[in-house]
C-alpha cells in the first residue's frame, strides 16, 4: 500500500520540485489547507506574508521578470482572489511565468451564494494562459504540474482554483512531477538568405539604426558588435535599458515619452531600422513610417505587428546579430551616426549641468547622481510607474551587472515596493532600491511592513512632488485641459516609515543628499527616503519645440525657457555639422 499525503501537501511538493522555495500571499480561511501544507514544509519553503494580495502577485511577477523563474502567489476565496488580479495582469503583459493558487469555498458550498463564494473561473479567463478548477483531490498534484509547465511554455499566468475540502483529503503519495524534464527551448537559427538581404539593406542605407527590446536581453555584446561594424546607433525600448550600459557611446537611449531627446529624434530621421526582439505598442508613433525595417523575433506573430517590414527574420536575437556581424565589410561612420553620438553626448552634458543645482524643492538630477554614486555594481532596482520612469530612464547610468524591473506594458502604479521585496528575497546578498513617486508609493506603502517583518534591507526612495506628474503632463500637453484630480497632499513619509518600524529620512535641500544616502546604504533593515521634489515636469520629448528652422520661433523660445534648454540643439543642427565635417 502506498503512503498517503494530504492533497495540499502533494501540491506544494510538486511546486518545490520545480525549484520554488517561497511563495507570496496573505492567509484566508479558505486557504487553511494550503497554509497547513506550507507549515509542514517550513524547513524548505518560506511563506512571504505580504500585506495585500495585489502586492503578492506583483512580487511574484517582478521576481519572474528578474530571474526568469516561476513566481508563485496565493489568494483566498472571493476578495483574496480578486485582489490578485492587478499583479497577474502585470505578469501577463510583460510575459512573466507566474502560478496563482486561488482558494475556493468547499465544493458542497460552491454555486449556492455562500459566504465569500464567487464564480472565480471566469474572472481569470482573460489574464491566464491556463485556468482550471481542481475537481478531485487525487488529481490536484498533476493539475499543479500541468499549470507550471503551461506558465513556462507561454511565459504567462497559470491559475489553479482549489476548493477548500480537496486540500485536506488524503491521497496516495505517488505523484512525480515533470520538473526534471524541463529544458530551455531551442532558439531558431536565422535564414542565411535573410541575413544576406539584411546586410545589403544596411549597406545601402544612409541613416540606419538599431532598435532593440527585451528580446535581446542576452545579446548586449552582439548588439554593440553590429553597431560598431555597421556604424548604427543603438536605441532601446524602455524595458530594454541596461542590456547595453548607459555610458556606451553608441547607445543613444530609449525613445518615446520616458526617453531622452536624442533617442526620440533618431526615430523620425532614420531610413532603416534593425528591429530586434521588441513589441513596444508605442512604436507605431515613434519612427519614420517610410523607413525600411529588418525585424528579428522568435515569435512569428510579432513580425510586422508594429511597422511594415522588409526583411522578417524568425530567429534568436543573439544568433542573428552574430550572423550579421560576420557578414560584409566594416562601414565608415556616416553623418547620421556621428550626429547621433554628438547629440547624445551634449544631452548628457546638459543633464549633468543640473547635478549641483541647489534649488528647492529639489530637481531630480542631484538625487540620481547620488543613486549612481551609492548603488553597488550589482544593485537591483524596482521602479514604480510615472515620472519616476522618465527620470530613471534619463538619469540612471545602469550597468550591465545591475538589474531592474518595472511594470512595462501594463504600467501599473504601486509596482516599486512589491518589486523591491521580491528583489531582496530573490537576491538577499545584493543591494536593492525601490524608486517611486508619492502617488505610486502611497498605493502599496503597507509593503514597508513586509520589509520590516522579514528584515529586508531595501532602500525605498519616494519622490514627493505632490502631483500625479505623468498624468498632469498628459492633461496639460496632450489634451490641453484644466488639471483635474492630479493634486496630492504633502505627506511625511519618513515619519510614516518610522511608525512602521523602518528607518526614515527626509531630503529637502542639496546639503542633505549625500549624508542621507550614506546612512541609508549603511543601515540595517528597510529605509525610506522622502525626497521633496520640484513640481516642474521633465523635458517633454512628446511635444518638443526645439528647431526654429521649421517650427514657430515663439514656441521654440517658450519651450527653451520653460525647460532651461538653451544648450540643447535640434538634431538637424548636428546633421549639418556632421556634413560639414565639424563632428
Amino acid at each position: 500500500m502506498a503512503q498517503t499525503i494530504k492533497a495540499a501537501d502533494a501540491a506544494f511538493k510538486v511546486i518545490e520540485e520545480w525549484g520554488v522555495d517561497h511563495v507570496y500571499g496573505y492567509p484566508g480561511g479558505s486557504f487553511d489547507d494550503g497554509m497547513n501544507a506550507l507549515h509542514n514544509r517550513k524547513d524548505t519553503m518560506k511563506f512571504i506574508q505580504v500585506r495585500h494580495e495585489e502586492a503578492g502577485a506583483l512580487s511574484a511577477a517582478a521576481e519572474a521578470k528578474l530571474t526568469g523563474k516561476l513566481g508563485v502567489a496565493i489568494g483566498s476565496a472571493g476578495p483574496g482572489a480578486v485582489h490578485l488580479m492587478n499583479g497577474l495582469y502585470d505578469a501577463k503583459h510583460d510575459h512573466a511565468p507566474v502560478l496563482a493558487l486561488v482558494a475556493q469555498v468547499p465544493q458542497a458550498r460552491m454555486n449556492i451564494d455562500f459566504f465569500q463564494a464567487i464564480d472565480e473561473g471566469p474572472i481569470f479567463d482573460d489574464v491566464a494562459v491556463f485556468n482550471r478548477t481542481a475537481t478531485t483531490a487525487k488529481g490536484l498534484p498533476a493539475l499543479i504540474d500541468t499549470a507550471i509547465r503551461q506558465a513556462y511554455k507561454y511565459n504567462g499566468v497559470s491559475v489553479v482554483i482549489i476548493p477548500k475540502n480537496l486540500g485536506w483529503t488524503d491521497i496516495p503519495d505517488t505523484y512525480i512531477s515533470n520538473a526534471k524534464n524541463h529544458v530551455a527551448p531551442i532558439m531558431p537559427e536565422p535564414d542565411p538568405a535573410a541575413i544576406d538581404k539584411a546586410v545589403d539593406l544596411i549597406k545601402a542605407a544612409k541613416k540606419p539604426m538599431i532598435y532593440f527590446g527585451i528580446g535581446a536581453k542576452n545579446a548586449g555584446p552582439e548588439l554593440k558588435a553590429v553597431s560598431e561594424k555597421f556604424k548604427m546607433p543603438l536605441v532601446s525600448t524602455v524595458i530594454a535599458k541596461g542590456i547595453v550600459e548607459d555610458t556606451y557611446p553608441g547607445y543613444i537611449g530609449s525613445t518615446g515619452r520616458p526617453a531622452g531627446k536624442p533617442g526620440s529624434e533618431l526615430g523620425f530621421n532614420t531610413d532603416l531600422i534593425l528591429w530586434v526582439g521588441n513589441d513596444s505598442p508605442f512604436s507605431i508613433f515613434l519612427f519614420n513610417p517610410k523607413a525600411k525595417v529588418i525585424q528579428v523575433d522568435t515569435d512569428s506573430e510579432k513580425l510586422g505587428k508594429r511597422h511594415q517590414i522588409d526583411v522578417p527574420i524568425l530567429a534568436d536575437a543573439k544568433k542573428t546579430l552574430v550572423a550579421l556581424a560576420a557578414k560584409g565589410d566594416t562601414l565608415e561612420p556616416s553623418d547620421f551616426y556621428r550626429a547621433a553620438k554628438a547629440n547624445q553626448k551634449d544631452w548628457r552634458a546638459w543633464q549633468d549641468s543640473f547635478i549641483d543645482d541647489k534649488e528647492e524643492p529639489l530637481r531630480p538630477e542631484p538625487i540620481f547622481a547620488a543613486i549612481n554614486k551609492y548603488a553597488a555594481d550589482d544593485a537591483v532596482f524596482g521602479i514604480d510607474v510615472g515620472n519616476v520612469n522618465i527620470n530613471f530612464m534619463r538619469l540612471m547610468d545602469l550597468k550591465t551587472t545591475q538589474k531592474w524591473t518595472t511594470s512595462g506594458q501594463y504600467a501599473t502604479m504601486g509596482y516599486g515596493l512589491p518589486a523591491a521585496v521580491a528583489a531582496k528575497v530573490a537576491y538577499p546578498d545584493r543591494q536593492v532600491f525601490s524608486l517611486s513617486g508619492d502617488g505610486g508609493f502611497a498605493m502599496m506603502s503597507q509593503e514597508i511592513l513586509t520589509a520590516v517583518k522579514y528584515h529586508l534591507h531595501t532602500i525605498n526612495v519616494v519622490f514627493s512632488n505632490q502631483t500625479l506628474g505623468y498624468i498632469e503632463a498628459e492633461q496639460r500637453d496632450d489634451t490641453h485641459q484644466p488639471l483635474s484630480g492630479v493634486d496630492l497632499i504633502d505627506t511625511d513619509w519618513a515619519t510614516v516609515a518610522k511608525g512602521m518600524g523602518a528607518k526614515g529620512y527626509t531630503i529637502r535641500s542639496w546639503d542633505d543628499i549625500d549624508s542621507v544616502f550614506k546612512a541609508a546604504v549603511a543601515a540595517d533593515g528597510p529605509v525610506v527616503i522622502d525626497v521633496k521634489l520640484t513640481g516642474a515636469m521633465p523635458l517633454t520629448t512628446q511635444h518638443m519645440y526645439i528647431d526654429p528652422s521649421w517650427q514657430d520661433p515663439e514656441k521654440v523660445q517658450e519651450f527653451v525657457k520653460k525647460y532651461q534648454a538653451e544648450d540643447l540643439k535640434p538634431f538637424s543642427t548636428y546633421m549639418k555639422e556632421a556634413a560639414e565635417g565639424k563632428i
